[in-house]
């Protein structure tokens, strides 16, 4: 069993799930893990966005659909905390949302619970994680011409001098990238894009 000293370094992890079943199976199969403290449960998206103010967690992990809303559109409301989606529909449309509001993972309610505890150390430490099922078909255009640059050998300074983008910009596309594909760095996901044709 796991020591106060054993969590004392922990990923601090505030738990927003309205069915009770559910939520006291997570609590019990992650309290198996001595490098994840779950600091609370919340049942709807207003309780939680409390508690995440009050307690600071590291990482949120938030049932896709709660009574009070739509998990997704309010995932800006838990920042500065990162955001790791629990959804039970594989439908890889949703990926693509949970980027753009600024989600950190994406993992179905069907996986190993040792799978969703890698997804909670991963996103606490500043990756995003998207479980393969979900991944998009596709990038955008603008995806592809940074993944393109970077298959030429091209850093993250000269791509954004030639799509005159930020710096940050161009670390965000790469982050996108990277979750699209599953890749986990940025040479493997240059050889998925050429294995799938997304890039010549």
């Amino acid at each position: 069993m796991a020591t106060a000293d054993d969590r004392a370094d922990a990923v601090r992890v505030l738990l927003v799930e309205d069915h009770d079943m559910v939520a006291e199976a997570l609590r019990l199969a992650l309290a198996a893990f001595p490098e994840i403290e779950l600091v609370e449960r919340a049942n709807s998206l207003e309780t939680g966005v409390a508690a995440a103010d009050r307690l600071r967690p590291q990482v949120v992990l938030l049932d896709r659909r709660l009574p009070d809303g739509d998990a997704i559109e309010a995932i800006g409301r838990f920042a500065p905390a990162r955001v790791l989606v629990l959804t039970g529909d594989a439908n890889p449309k949703i990926t693509a949302r949970l980027l753009d509001a600024g989600g950190a993972g994406l993992v179905l309610k069907s996986g190993m619970i040792e799978d969703l505890a890698a997804a909670i150390g991963a996103v606490a430490a500043g990756g995003i994680v998207i479980d393969r099922e979900l991944l998009p078909s596709g990038l955008t255009a603008r995806e592809r011409e940074v993944l393109s640059l970077i298959a030429a050998g091209a850093g993250t300074e000269r791509i954004a001098g030639e799509l005159s983008l930020a710096r940050t910009a161009v670390r965000d596309h790469i982050d996108r990238i990277l979750a699209k594909t599953g890749a986990r760095s940025r040479l493997e996901a240059v050889a998925y894009a050429r294995r799938t044709g997304l890039i010549d």
